[in-house]
């Protein structure tokens, strides 16, 4: 028997699972039932993200398999995440952001009656191919959620530009601004680096297929000029040999994922971000590190009006031209530096803890 107001999260990758982790944590603060389902997406990296938080799954999907289509995945994600719904129908469905697993839980919920609440909803690049299939997912389940949890003042207005009424939206922030905040308060004063460090992400699927000689070039260069390190973790989905050109550089570090806390850390301490990735783009902009988007747009414009990141597509040359400015006149580093709360002030759980226990019980929290 499923107890009443019970919530079902759906995760599927590293990301969602930082993400919503807060979530868990604030539902349970006011003890509603959470049941935390694992699609499998990212087989081991959400399993870790979660645990620095003292979460469990409570049921792995194990999804994956080798070479894998996307439209094999969302079929199996929404077989199987039907079939568990069914079993135990949950109050809510929550999702987090745009991954095949969120699409799939929101539409299996939906085919079975059952609210979905998105988090992180409204983000929107306005092109279905950039990122893909990212930006494709958040639309959709625009269209199946029931509550818009929005990051933004600018989201907001994305989905109300697409017709979703306004009480079904609630500005909240972002919870990994939530997530930040909390691993920062854990962990023990940095050591001093003897060179500035430049932390690189790299993973998305368009620039996997194209760019990434040209971004993994611009690194190794980078990393040839003496005064820098240069740490990359390496993403499961690329091929190894990607990397190549960065492995016979002493001052590159090419490192397994990290976990969350261990990435923070480096994060923290980094003079210079360059990613493909979207959460880590709010995490420096929350810290005030300088980012170099190597994407052709940001679905996070936020970012760019706060003056912590600009985007500079995936040619080298412009990567090494914004990277070499960064590193080599502190006027400019300077000026990208202040911190920013436009991403979120680290109670986003809590709002959205609150908005579904107010819909679940018909009233709002006394703690409202």
């Amino acid at each position: 028997m499923v107890p009443v107001g019970a919530v079902k999260i759906v995760i599927g990758t590293r990301p969602e699972a930082i993400k919503l982790a807060p979530v868990v944590l604030a539902l349970r603060a006011l003890h509603l039932p959470v049941r935390v389902c694992l699609t499998g997406q990212h087989p081991e990296m959400a399993t870790q993200a979660l645990t620095p938080f003292g979460i469990a799954a409570d049921v792995n999907l194990h999804l994956m398999r080798p070479g894998q289509s996307l439209a094999e995945l969302t079929r199996r994600a929404v077989d199987a995440i039907a079939l568990r719904l069914a079993r135990r129908q949950p109050s809510w469905v929550i999702v987090q952001g745009d991954t095949t697993s969120a699409l799939a839980g929101a539409i299996a919920a939906r085919q079975l009656g059952i609210p979905v609440a998105h988090v992180e909803a409204g983000l929107r690049s306005f092109d279905l191919s950039q990122p893909y299939p990212e930006e494709l997912n958040r639309t959709l389940i625009a269209r199946l959620a029931t509550l818009h949890f929005a990051p933004t003042p600018g989201a907001e207005a994305n989905l109300r530009a697409e017709g979703v009424p306004g009480k079904a939206i609630e500005v909240t922030g972002n919870t990994v601004v939530d997530a930040l905040h909390r691993t920062l308060s854990t962990l023990p004063p940095a050591p001093r680096r003897a060179r500035r460090l430049v932390l690189a992400t790299l993973h998305r699927r368009e620039n996997r297929e194209t760019a990434f000689p040209e971004i993994i070039d611009a690194l190794a260069t980078i990393a040839s000029r003496g005064d820098v390190d240069v740490l990359l973790p390496r993403h499961p989905g690329c091929p190894p040999e990607v990397y190549t050109p960065l492995e016979a550089c002493p001052a590159a570090r090419l490192v397994p994922p990290m976990p969350y806390p261990a990435f923070i850390a480096a994060l923290a301490s980094a003079h210079l971000v360059i990613t493909d990735s979207g959460g880590i783009q709010e995490e420096a902009s929350a810290l005030g590190i300088p980012t170099l988007v190597v994407r052709v747009l940001t679905e996070r414009p936020e970012v760019i009006d706060a003056g912590t990141a600009l985007v500079v597509d995936t040619a080298k040359s412009g990567i090494l031209s914004a990277a070499t400015r960064l590193l080599d006149d502190p006027d400019a580093h300077r000026s990208m530096t202040n911190a920013s709360r436009r991403i979120g002030d680290g109670k986003a759980a809590e709002r959205i803890a609150r908005r579904l226990y107010a819909e679940l019980h018909g009233v709002p929290h006394p703690a409202a």
